[in-house]
Order: C-alpha cells, then structure tokens, then sequence
C-alpha cells in the first residue's frame, strides 16, 4: 500500500488528484484535519509518513514544505505540482516522454517537478526538433496558446461561473502582456533553446482544454525539412508510447478546437502547412496531462507501477 499525502489538496489541481486517488486500491491516502492544514508541525508529520507527497501549493509554500523533511527521511518523494522547483538540476522533470533520461530520472529521483500546462505542450514539440537539429537552439522561437478557464485555478473558475460576470469574459483574452510569463523558464530551459520564446496564451470561455501552436519557416530550419519530414520524426521520437499521439497529414479539417481532450490524459501533436510555412500544434486537457494526470503518471513511475494506471487515454 502506497501512503500519500496531498499537500494543498483544496487546490483545482490537488482535487483532481485526490479524486482519482480515492478510486484506487493500493493507495492511502493521508488527510490532514482541515484545522491543521497551515500547521507546519503536522504538514512535516504527514510529509514525513508519507512515501509520496504531492505539493499543489504557491512556489513559496512549496519550497518552505521541501524544508519539513526530517533528515533522516530516506523514502518520502515529493512531486511539486508548482513552479518553484522545475529548473533545478536536482530536480526530475516529470515529463517521461520526452526521453529515456528523463523517464530515468522520474523512476530514480525522490525529488519529482510536475511541468506545467502550457509548458508542456511547448516542450513536447520544441524539445525533439532541437533534439533532431531540426531547428537551431538560436531559433527565434514564437508561441501561441488558447486554454481554458480552469487554467486560472479556483479565483478564475469562479469569475468565470458567477452569473454577475464581466462581459469582458465573453471573449478570449490575451494576457501575459509584460512577456513574462511563469512558464517561459521551463520551456527554455527544458526545451534546450537559447533565447527565451515569444509567448502569447489567451484564455477562453470554456472550462477545460488547451491547445499550444509553433510557427515555423521551413527556410530557418537546419536543412531542406518539409511537414511531412517532420511529422515522420516526432512519429518516431514517440513511438515507444501511446499517450503523445502524432496525428497523420489531413487528420484535422479546418479546425483545432481545444477543448476535445476534456477529461483525458494524453496529447495529440500535428503538423500543419505549406512548403513555405508550418504550424505544429499540441492539443490536451491542461488539467489532464497539463496537471493532475501527469502527477499521477510521475507517481506511478516513481513507484514503478503501471504509468497510465487512473489515466484516461483515448484513441
């Protein structure tokens, strides 16, 4: 029987996992009196009984909860679910898919940095093409994301929901406007470029969902790359898994609509262009494999069970 412990499990992210944690049989789950939850002695007594402690917490709450380890702790691992710890060389990136050393890392490492949602469906297209010498690490890199609502966490889910909203809220809204958004560390960092991208996600009326889209100029990449040359590399990047899907040419007709990958755990990348001029996009549910679902899938290799056990995975 695994012990867990969610620390923040009131968090939109927190109570994703804790939902599906409840359905299992090998897991138990350790839950913390609601009147202790901010009562660092007891947060350190559950950390420390714990064999996975999952942080869905602000960065500087989690990192202050890294430090309630007893030192003699040699079993606990923590998954942070925040920004705090994503970057640090210390630290399993808990994107398994991208390579054989990350997933190495997931399975060996005690620390475990759950990857955010937008950089997630940045990293799973620019980390193979620099990996391939598709594109330069130098490339200028541009990025453009819609997401939905549930993104924002509860403050944002519950402006969208009330019935006295602002009009404003109709429509997609562009935000990140200063080019300083908190995921821009990861995806540089982990993506292996060497300028930070240009980044513009909007957020949209609808709760769950998301999808991440690079532009590319076939004239900028490393050699005489066509679509269809690099859709045949991401297929084979991914071919040793079933939860990064590269859909084949003419898959979609028209449209991408992001919120189809509601309540799934894996991701659809297709490739989409001219001879000139190409669009990658990545397409899944940011509280799927954006969040909860990719915690649960770093917990299941970091306990050396079944990956996709309590995933939801489609065709």
């Amino acid at each position: 029987m695994i012990k867990v412990f969610i620390d923040g499990q009131s968090g939109t992210t927190g109570l994703k996992i804790r939902e599906r944690l409840l359905k299992r049989n090998d897991i138990e789950l350790l839950e913390i009196d609601e009147k202790n939850r901010k009562n660092e002695k007891e947060i350190s007594k559950y950390i420390n009984e714990s064999d996975i402690t999952f942080l869905c917490l602000p960065d500087s709450a989690a990192e202050e909860a890294v430090l309630l380890l007893d030192k003699n702790n040699k079993h606990t691992k923590i998954i942070d679910a925040s920004t705090a710890h994503r970057t640090l060389p210390e630290w399993a990136y808990g994107f398994p898919e991208l390579s054989s050393d990350f997933r190495k890392r997931i399975e060996t490492n005690r620390f475990i940095a759950n990857p955010g949602c937008y950089a997630s469906g940045f990293n799973a297209i620019i980390y193979p093409l620099v990996k391939h010498n598709i594109i330069s690490k130098s490339y200028p890199v541009t990025c453009f994301a819609v997401s939905g609502y549930s993104g924002g966490g509860k403050k944002a889910i519950a402006e969208y929901e009330s019935a006295q909203r602002n009009a404003q809220i109709d429509s997609p809204r562009q935000y990140a406007l200063n080019q300083n958004h908190k995921h821009l560390k990861e995806m540089k960092a982990i993506s292996g470029i060497e300028r930070t991208p240009l980044f513009s996600p909007m957020i949209c009326d609808y709760k769950q969902g998301m999808v991440v889209s690079i532009p590319l100029f076939t004239d900028m990449l490393n050699g005489n790359y066509t679509a269809e040359n690099v859709r045949e590399i991401l297929t084979e990047h991914y071919s040793r898994n079933d939860i990064i899907k590269i859909r084949p040419e003419g898959y979609t007709k028209g449209m991408i609509a992001a919120n189809v990958f509601d309540g799934r755990d894996d991701m659809e990348i297709e490739v989409n262009g001219n001879k000139d001029r190409f669009v990658i996009t990545s397409r899944f549910d940011n509280l799927g494999k954006g969040a909860s679902g990719s915690a649960i899938q770093c917990m299941n290799i970091a306990c050396w069970k079944d990956e996709k056990k309590s995933l939801v995975i489609g065709e």
